[in-house]
């Protein structure tokens, strides 16, 4: 059976993700495309890349008719997910891609987003997009959150390791370098090429970025206690990928272990030879994670790198992942792609 398939939010670049990650999968068409500024337009002439594709021309939301619609994609700004998302029909399957139903708290979202919810019952019927986590969740669900980006891939270094005690829940630091692809589409004047090209910095450093919240909310409930986490991240002047270097107090040989042994029957998740460390150069484009573990020069302490292409497993990818399991189809399908390389 193949399934009927909105994005809406087609324009930016995690809806171009979508596209091009479902133009080949064998569960699933393209039936409805959407964008705000770019509606009445071809796809080929938003996203040259994608012109081999016989896709819907871009319309209106209010243009879309739900009903043939078996599931519904919103790759949509934050904050204005929510109030897309209350109005769609209440038997329509719907992952959204942003961060307005990932903390289950309302008081928590204000506090990270600055803003009340205006969804409020639906942001407790949600489901954290943590595929790995939350399967049976997810295969349930009407509403899945996809993660932040950033938080998926420090999640994928820790919480096993949370889970198994092996590490010092008062003493985590991660140091996180993301690609551009991260701060979306829309013309900012910090990402210009010529502001950005040929230098690095930090951004939202101690504890004003908003993935913490989602780092609070899951690491807590695994510990069963709160666990706050240091975490600053970095924008590098790359187009895609997130590297996640991760500072744990633990026995190395024990932190990899408890990683290797969680993730061994995860297709996505790779965890390489003890003193091997990952590179972003080799996930980019796909659904992999990779992971690496090395010890420290101060006994005692292990280091943690985690990668993964933020639009991809860290967004459109993670939410097809989560798409097939509410369509019962394989989870694996259509995301088995190999990295680009070089």
């Amino acid at each position: 059976m193949t399934h009927r398939i909105a994005i809406l939010g087609a324009s930016g670049y995690t809806g171009a993700e979508l596209v091009r990650l479902i133009a080949t999968h064998p569960g699933m068409r393209i039936t409805a495309l959407s964008a705000d500024r770019k509606a009445g337009m071809e796809m080929a002439d938003v996203f040259p890349f994608l012109r081999h594709l016989d896709l819907p021309k871009l319309v209106k939301i209010d243009e879309i008719d739900f009903s043939n619609i078996d599931l519904c994609f919103c790759a949509l700004p934050h904050a204005t997910s929510q109030e897309v998302i209350s109005k769609l029909p209440r038997d329509l399957k719907i992952v959204d891609l942003s961060a307005d139903f990932r903390l289950r708290d309302p008081a928590e979202y204000e506090k990270w987003y600055g803003r009340a919810h205006s969804a409020v019952e639906m942001q407790k019927e949600a489901v954290y997009g943590l595929t790995e986590f939350y399967r049976d969740e997810i295969t349930a669900a009407r509403l899945v959150a996809g993660t932040g980006c950033n938080a998926a891939t420090g999640q994928f270094a820790l919480r096993p390791l949370i889970a198994a005690g092996v590490i010092d829940l008062d003493d985590i630091v991660i140091d996180l370098k993301a690609g551009v692809s991260g701060a979306g589409r829309s013309l900012k004047e910090n990402l210009l090429h010529a502001e950005l090209s040929g230098g690095t910095h930090a951004y939202s450093a101690g504890g004003k970025h908003r993935h913490l919240g989602e780092f609070d909310q899951e690491f807590s409930k695994i510990a069963g206690r709160p666990v706050l986490v240091q975490f600053t991240p970095h924008l590098l002047p790359m187009n895609r990928g997130i590297l996640a270097t991760v500072y744990v107090k633990g026995d190395p040989k024990a932190v990899h272990a408890t990683l290797a042994g969680a993730y061994t029957k995860e297709p996505f998740l790779r965890v390489l030879p003890f003193g091997t460390l990952p590179s972003t150069r080799d996930i980019a484009g796909s659904n992999f994670c990779h992971l690496g573990v090395t010890a420290d020069r101060i006994p005692g302490r292990a280091i943690v790198v985690a990668v993964l292409d933020n639009l991809t497993k860290g967004s459109s990818g993670q939410a097809i992942q989560n798409a097939n399991l509410m369509l019962g189809l394989e989870e694996t399908a259509g995301l088995m792609l190999a990295p680009v390389f070089p």
